[in-house]
């Protein structure tokens, strides 16, 4: 199955209780019941860490502190001392992400990106030897990029906090 990312409205009360947590399961079961009625929701499925790179050029396991566009991926703040990756972001940093998603322009990113570059630089998922499909793989990382960028016009919109699950 792989890790999938997720990322979705969080309301003010919900971040409250985030931040309160001290459990690992009840956390876990509360994202999950959160995931289901989420009203604004954004699943990039396995291409965050190649989002990530594509955008800082580096890995999404060494993000970049201050970096909105590492924080749209990644989030701001993670949940320590749990097993699966939780963070949030809380609103006041939303418009600086968008900011930052609108101004980088990902087709030049991906027209000078090859699969061997993914490779080499050992990102997640292993879909480096699939040479034939790059161009598949470019045009739905593309689209999960637009996709990013409508998710958090919505979410600035909306007035909202964003829940970053990848597990």
């Amino acid at each position: 199955m792989g890790l999938r990312a997720n990322y979705q409205y969080l309301s003010d009360k919900d971040l409250v209780a985030l931040k309160q947590f001290d459990n690992d399961d009840d956390i876990f079961e509360t994202v999950e019941d959160w995931n289901e009625n989420a009203e604004i929701i954004l699943d990039i499925d396995k291409n965050w860490d190649l989002l990530h790179y594509m955008m800082t050029g580096i890995t999404a396991s060494e993000p970049v502190e201050d970096d909105p566009l590492s924080e749209a991926v990644v989030g701001v703040n993670s949940i320590e001392k749990i097993e699966d990756f939780i963070a949030y972001i809380e609103k006041d940093r939303v418009s600086d992400i968008l900011r930052a998603l609108e101004d980088f322009d990902m087709e030049s990113a991906l027209e000078s990106f090859s699969l061997k570059e993914g490779k080499e630089a050992d990102l997640y998922p292993s879909i480096w030897d699939y040479e034939d499909e790059e161009d598949e793989i470019k045009e739905d990382l593309l689209d999960c990029f637009e996709r990013m960028k409508d998710f958090y016009k919505e979410i600035l919109e909306a007035d909202g906090n964003v829940l970053v699950t990848i597990y």
